[in-house]
This record gives structure tokens, sequence and C-alpha cells, in this order.
């Protein structure tokens, strides 16, 4: 009989082979991701770049030298560019905390509601109200609800203190697109609350606002936080509707931006634009900040 031997070395050729080819499929499944990390880097890198370069850099109008400084981020904390930010943090917190109610239960009423059409009429409406903003969302507010508006006119609501072109009158103009951005954030999150838990506090006695305080907004709690964070983020840097609705009227910091960068107020003001840029970063940053640790307790729940 002829007995085999297995060479001492062979499990350690076994691993180090395995180990070859875990490295080879790694390296392979990177491939199809590298032209998204290009063009992440090359579409967000290149303006991030350039944004925190300019927000340091102060050029001298006598001889044409640059140097870096924080003065830019100084002046954008100070005076009107101050509560430019102020006003555009007060606005867009306060669209975003009724957009997320509203939201919540418009989008609650689709959820449970028997008929299959209705949700589909509301989910389709919603993904394009979601979309209706800029110039054409503000024209269609002043024709409707502006001083001479038709609504205004037939329900004489200047003769009740409705102004258009006020803080809660361009909040109502938010709103037209917020609310429908909610009701598409949240309604796979109201999905996704099983009948369950319902049944379980009903079993034990549970009122339906006790399941809804207990059991159902905790859940709930971090994709309503990220739907507020979505919403306060769309407010926050909207443009188009307020410079057509309000103009320089309400303080708001894109609009400072603009009029830095185009020099409507105050020449040469551009890399304090570019601060300002900056700043709205920083605070969108603090708010993501917030939002992502409790959207991975979500997940947990509703997974």
């Amino acid at each position: 009989m002829t007995l085999t031997s297995t060479p001492a070395n062979a499990p350690t050729r076994a691993g180090a082979a395995t180990a070859a080819s875990t490295r080879r499929r790694g390296a392979a499944g990177w491939l199809p991701v590298v032209p998204l990390l290009a063009f992440t880097a090359i579409a967000f890198g290149i303006p991030v770049v350039a944004l925190l370069n300019g927000a340091f850099t102060v050029k001298d109008p006598a001889t044409g030298a640059t140097s870096y400084t924080t003065a830019n981020l100084d002046a954008s904390l100070h005076g009107a560019y101050l509560t430019a930010l102020i006003g555009s943090v007060k606005l867009s917190a306060v669209c975003a905390a009724i957009g997320t109610v509203c939201g919540l239960l418009l989008a609650q009423a689709v959820v449970t509601s028997r008929f299959r059409a209705l949700r589909e009429a509301v989910l389709t409406a919603s993904g394009v109200l979601a979309n209706f903003g800029g110039v054409p969302l503000a024209f269609a507010f002043v024709a409707t609800l502006g001083n001479s508006g038709v609504l205004t006119q037939h329900l004489h609501l200047r003769d009740k203190g409705w102004d258009l072109y006020s803080f809660w009158g361009l909040t109502v103009v938010y709103l037209y697109f917020l609310i429908p951005m909610m009701v598409l954030t949240i309604t796979p999150a109201l999905d996704g609350l099983r009948s369950q838990w319902r049944e379980a506090a009903q079993n034990n006695g549970a009122t339906h606002a006790q399941y809804w305080r207990h059991v159902a907004l905790p859940v709930l709690a971090p994709s309503l936080l990220g739907g507020y964070v979505l919403l306060f983020g769309s407010a926050f840097a909207a443009y188009a509707t307020a410079d057509a609705i309000v103009g320089s009227s309400i303080p708001l910091v894109t609009l400072q931006i603009a009029d830095a960068l185009s020099g409507n107020v105050l020449v040469g003001q551009e890399h304090v634009a570019l601060a300002l840029s900056l700043d709205m970063v920083l605070v969108a940053g603090l708010v993501m900040a917030v939002y992502l640790p409790l959207q991975r307790r979500s997940a947990r729940w509703l997974a």
C-alpha cells in the first residue's frame, strides 16, 4: 500500500491563494465605482476647493496681490450679512416645521386610504409639485394672491391683513412645494410601520393617541427629522422664487450672495459672497450631523 504525503506548506499556499483571490475580487468590485468617484470629485470637489480658496482670499485693489485671511468670514457674520443669514435660517426653520407636520398628516391620510387610485394620484401630484418652483411659481402666486391677484380681489384679502410680499406670504409660497416633498419623503416610512405594533398596543389598552405618542412617532422620529432636514435645505437654498416675489424687502442670505456677486450694493464683495456660501454649507452640515445618527436608528426599526 502506498501512502501519499501532503506537503507541510500546503495550507499556507491555499491561504495565500485565497487572500490573493479576495484582493482581486475587491479590486474588481471597485472598478465600476471609479467613474462615479471621478464625477463626484470633479462636480463637487473642485467647487468646494474654489469656495474655500475664495472665502479666505483677499485681493489688494491697489497692487492686485492676494493674501489669505479670515476677514471675509468675519464680514459675513456682521451687519446686513448676519441679518440675512438669520432671516434665512428663521424662514427655513418655520417652513420646514409647518411642511413636516402638514406633509405627515397628508401622507398618513393617503397611506390609510382604501382607494389605491387616490394614493397614486396624490403621490404623482406630489412628485410634480415638489419640483415646481422658481419664477413660474412666483408668477402663479403673484397672479393669484398678489396685491391685484384674483383671489386677493375676490376675497378682499388685503382688508384682512394678507400680504404676499411678507415673511408669511413667502412661507405660504414655499409650502406649495415643501409639503409635497414631505409627502414623498415620509410615505415609505409610514408604509414601514407594522400592523402588529398597532394591534399589540390596542391589545394592551392603548388608545390611538397613545399608540402614536409611544410607538409610531418614536419610530418615525428619525425619518421625520430627515424630512425636516430636506425641507430646511430646500427652503434655505431657494433663490429664484424669493427674488421674484420679495426682492430685497426680506433679508435672505441667497439674495445677499447674488447682490454681492453682481455688485449691486458694494463693488468687490465677491469673496464675501463665497464666505456667505461657506456659512450656508456649515449650517447645512450642522443640521445633517444631528440627522445621521438618528437615521441609523430608524433603519434598524423599519428594516
